[in-house]
Order: structure tokens, then C-alpha cells, then sequence
């Protein structure tokens, strides 16, 4: 027992040491910070805390998975929201000068955490008051600060415009920041490309503090920011995107299909057809384990979920003619303006106003989930799926979603190397699954991981292979992580090639020239390739 406290109490000295000295660190922080701000007075309306009253509900507010959402996995950094650039700057370099990492936040949706999680020091920039939009109809461009969130952004562009979209993702709280650029994929995908394919300028504090525009920075930086990760290379500011044409009215249909519906070879039949069929069409694929009403047990449903660059009369004989299993009538189908589209999306209800857009918050709850990706490039058998549908159909799941994207169109047009994003021809479709659940006991949250990773065993032998690719901005560190926040190349590419295929040399040779001392990391971020890596031969 006497060495058993004596160990304690050395346990407890470390701990209190530790937590002493973080505060220290925090405190040289804050006091450099004042420093070098431009007005120091400023400075203290943009730093949060733990002292601070409001510090909870600003470190909580974008943290959109409930699995991070503990004080045992939140360790209290310093919070900094920056009203302007020179505050960012001076953040970059007191967080050099005192050691500690950065985190950068614009709407809290990575999927591990990445922007508000850090085993070692840090400090979150929270750019929530960085969120400007100007729009220019005339030659349909809009610059975008990337706190702003896509609601916001859509909200925007139709305040000034009936006829322009953007192709990006159907979640409006979702930052600009990391959803551009890790990719972004939305409902026009298939016309327009991702959301980093449309990308034409972009504002960003490099690693020495400087703002560098496109011409400034250079191609190859500019390349690697639009699909590899901003946070990798730098501080993103903005970015200049180019605003698509959409007509004055869109359809949209859900067909919902269960399995004595006959949703297996419904679900068989789209992966023939989705990224064929005419580009200004997308049908997106979602399918659920359900409660079934009539005896309590477990029902597979399938929901084809579409857009259409178009009216019912045109789209009904392109269905008919591509996808007449599904039985499509002019009854399932909705004509609406392509900003209604936006909120139909997103879940809103018929006649709810556009300022739901602009509420940065909606949406955010206790609930906990894992999700992974996979890309398909030859169809899963009918016996694939029903392998798919027995584990869906166990009852310790919780909330299971498999969602289907389909492919094609723009997105096969463009090479796999014109950006970091490789996800190319030879796609029929992306598919990312994922279980949800609310319980907080470790137990629990063990066994619907298990069942995720268990999921992704088992589409092994349905998905792409060498590499077995992977979505970055669905950021899944199953697939390996930096926990010390250097790796090399031979680590990093374990799951650098998933992300990125043969376009990962190039992020890590872009990223060892605009961030050798490798200052902006995390666990799945680009490595620097520092000279004794050279030697080793890594």
C-alpha cells in the first residue's frame, strides 16, 4: 500500500506539474499575443479562456460529433476568433515562438475532431468572425472568407442571383474552410465537378506570416490548397470561386423503396446507370437500417434521392429511359428554384425561409457517430448486397447509413492530377457509411466502432484496391495517424495514398518547400520531408 500511494502522489505531482506548466505556456502565449497584435486592446475581446464565462459555449459550439464533446477528450486550449488578418499573424508567430500547435476552425464538421483536438499545446483559431462573402454577378465570381459556413454561401448567392449555384455539399453548417479545401462534393457535382474544381484564387498566411494571393504563392501551392488540406501548408484566408449557371427551376424527386419492394435489385440495377445517365442528373443513394412499424423488426430501405438541372417534362423520359425500375411518376416529382433545392437537401420543410441558412448552429446535438469512405469502381453483386443488408440488420447497430454518390460526367472529364483531389474516371461512385448513436458509456461507443470497422472488412472485396481509396474530407484515422506530429513519407503514405493517389509525392514535395520546419500538423496532415528523412531514405 505504501508504494502504492508514493506512487499515486508521484502521479498526482506529474499531473499538477504538467497542468502548471501548460498554463505557464498559455500565459507567455497570450502575453506575446497582446504584444504583437496591432492594438492590443483589441486583441482581448477575440481570446477565450477557461476564466472566461462564454469559453464553454465557444469551445462547444462547432463541435458536431459527440464523441469529442467530454472533458476527458477537450483539453482546454486557448481560443482565439480573429476579426482580422493581423490577429492571425500574430497567433502564428507567438504559437511558434512558445511551442504550441494550432488548430483551425471554420464550421467543425471533420470528422475526427482535427480542428478542436490535440494531444500536445495548442491553441484553437476559431474563425467564426472571419466570414465574408462578395458576390460578382457580372462575372459570376464571389470571394469567400472561410469561416463562412455553405449555408451562408448560398444564402448569399441568391440574394444577388436566381440563376448561379455552386457545386459544394448539402449541409449548411458546414465551414467553407475545410469542406473547399479537402474537395466538396454537392448535388451538381456531376455538371459542375467538386467544389475545389472550381477554385480560381484563394488569400493565405504562410508559415513566416506573409498574405500571399494565387500569383504570389505560386502554382504549386495553389494546387495544393484546392483538394490536399489547407491546414497542411497554411492559414487559408479566402477563396475565389467560380459561380455556375442553374435555370430558374430545378426538379427533385425521393423515391423511397424497402426490400419487399424489391430495393436490392433497385439498389443493383442505379450502380449501372448512376454515373451514365445525362450529367445535369444526379441520383444520389441512401439506404438505412429502419424499425419496421408493422413487426418491430429491422427493414432495409432504399431512398433515391435526386436532383435535376431541369423541369419534370424533360426528366421523366431520361428516367423512363435510363432507370424505368424505379417506376418514377410525375406525382414524385417537385419543380422548385435551385436555393429551394438547397434547404429540400438539407431536411428543411416546404415554405421554410432562407434565413435557416444563415443559422450557423442548427443542427448541432449530442449524438456520436463514425463514419469511413470507400470508392466503387464495378458493381457489388446482388449476394455483395445482402451480405451489406445482414449486418445492417443487427440489432445493436443504432442508427446504420450507407450513402451512395454517384460519379460521372464533369467529374471523370478532369485528370486525376489537375488537383490533389484524385477521385477520378473509373468511379462509379463514392460510398460513405456510417453509425450514429447517443449513449455516452465507453462500452457502448466501442461496440458501433466495432461494427463500422467491421462494415469496412467486409466491403474490402467490393471496393477499389491499390490503394483502397479514400475521401479526405470524410478524415477517418482508422487509416492511420501522426501522433507525434512528424512522420515520414513511408507512414504518411499509408493513408496519403488513399486520400490523394499519385497526387501525395507532390503535396509532400509542395509542403517541404512552404513548411519545412512542418509548423501547421496534425494527425493525418501532409509531412515535410526534413533532410535527415533524405538520408534515411524515408
Amino acid at each position: 500500500m505504501k508504494t502504492s500511494t508514493s506512487s499515486l502522489l508521484s502521479l498526482l505531482f506529474l499531473f499538477s506539474s504538467s497542468l502548471a506548466a501548460l498554463a505557464n505556456t498559455h500565459e507567455d502565449f497570450l502575453e506575446c499575443l497582446s504584444l504583437h497584435s496591432q492594438n492590443s486592446n483589441a486583441i482581448s475581446n477575440v481570446v477565450y479562456t477557461p476564466n472566461n464565462s462564454s469559453y464553454s459555449s465557444i469551445l462547444l459550439s462547432s463541435v458536431r460529433n459527440g464523441r469529442f464533446s467530454s472533458a476527458a477528450t477537450l483539453k482546454h486550449p486557448v481560443i482565439v476568433t480573429p476579426l482580422h488578418e493581423s490577429q492571425i499573424q500574430a497567433a502564428i508567430y507567438c504559437s511558434r515562438k512558445h511551442g504550441l500547435q494550432i488548430r483551425i476552425r471554420s464550421g467543425g464538421h471533420d470528422y475526427e475532431g482535427l480542428s478542436y483536438l490535440a494531444k500536445s499545446p495548442f491553441v484553437i483559431i476559431d474563425m467564426r468572425n472571419l466570414r465574408s462573402i462578395s458576390i460578382d454577378t457580372q462575372n459570376s465570381t464571389a470571394w469567400v472568407q472561410v469561416g463562412a459556413t455553405l449555408g451562408e454561401l448560398y444564402y448569399t448567392i441568391a440574394e444577388k442571383s436566381s440563376t448561379l449555384g455552386f457545386p459544394a455539399g448539402v449541409c449548411p453548417t458546414v465551414g467553407v474552410g475545410g469542406h473547399f479545401s479537402g474537395g466538396g462534393y454537392g448535388m451538381i457535382s456531376r455538371r459542375y465537378g467538386i467544389a475545389a474544381d472550381n477554385i480560381i484564387d484563394a488569400q493565405i498566411i504562410d508559415v513566416n506570416g506573409r498574405i500571399l494571393d494565387r500569383k504570389s504563392m505560386g502554382e504549386d501551392l495553389f494546387w495544393a490548397i484546392r483538394g490536399g488540406g489547407g491546414a497542411s501548408f497554411g492559414f487559408i484566408l479566402s477563396f475565389k470561386i467560380r459561380l455556375l449557371p442553374v435555370p430558374q427551376n430545378v426538379t427533385v424527386f425521393n423515391v423511397v423503396r424497402t426490400l419487399e419492394q424489391n430495393a436490392t435489385k433497385l439498389v443493383h440495377r442505379w450502380q449501372y446507370i448512376a454515373d451514365k445517365i445525362d450529367d445535369k442528373l444526379l441520383i444520389r443513394l441512401f439506404v438505412r437500417s429502419i424499425n419496421s412499424t408493422s413487426n418491430g423488426k429491422r427493414s432495409i430501405q432504399a431512398s433515391f434521392t435526386s436532383l435535376f438541372l431541369g423541369g419534370t417534362d424533360e426528366l421523366l423520359p431520361l428516367m423512363h429511359e435510363s432507370f424505368p425500375e424505379l417506376g418514377l411518376v410525375k406525382e414524385d416529382c417537385i419543380e422548385m428554384s435551385w436555393i429551394e433545392s438547397v434547404l429540400y437537401f438539407a431536411g428543411f420543410q416546404s415554405g421554410e425561409s432562407l434565413d435557416v441558412l444563415r443559422n450557423r448552429t442548427s443542427g448541432i446535438n449530442e449524438i456520436s457517430f463514425k463514419g469511413k469512405s470507400d470508392y466503387v469502381q464495378k458493381p457489388i453483386p446482388e449476394n455483395g448486397l445482402e451480405r451489406i443488408w445482414d449486418l445492417l440488420h443487427e440489432e445493436d447497430v443504432g442508427a446504420a447509413e450507407l450513402q451512395f454518390s454517384p460519379y460521372g460526367g464533369r467529374l471523370n472529364e478532369i485528370p486525376e492530377s489537375d488537383i490533389p483531389f484524385p477521385h477520378r474516371s473509373g468511379n462509379i461512385y463514392m460510398l460513405h457509411y456510417g453509425v450514429f448513436w447517443v449513449e455516452e458509456e465507453t462500452a457502448v461507443a466501442e461496440s458501433h466502432l466495432s461494427w463500422a470497422r467491421r462494415l469496412y472488412g467486409l466491403l474490402a472485396s467490393y471496393v477499389s484496391k491499390s490503394p483502397r481509396a479514400a475521401y479526405f474530407n470524410y478524415r477517418d484515422l482508422d487509416l492511420g495517424v501522426n501522433n507525434k506530429g512528424n512522420t515520414s513519407y513511408t507512414q504518411a503514405s499509408i493513408w496519403g495514398l488513399r486520400y490523394f493517389k499519385n497526387n501525395f509525392q507532390r503535396l509532400v514535395q509542395v509542403k517541404t518547400v512552404v513548411d519545412p520546419s512542418n509548423f501547421f500538423r496534425n494527425e493525418q496532415s501532409i509531412p515535410s520531408m526534413s533532410p535527415w528523412w533524405k538520408k534515411r531514405g524515408d
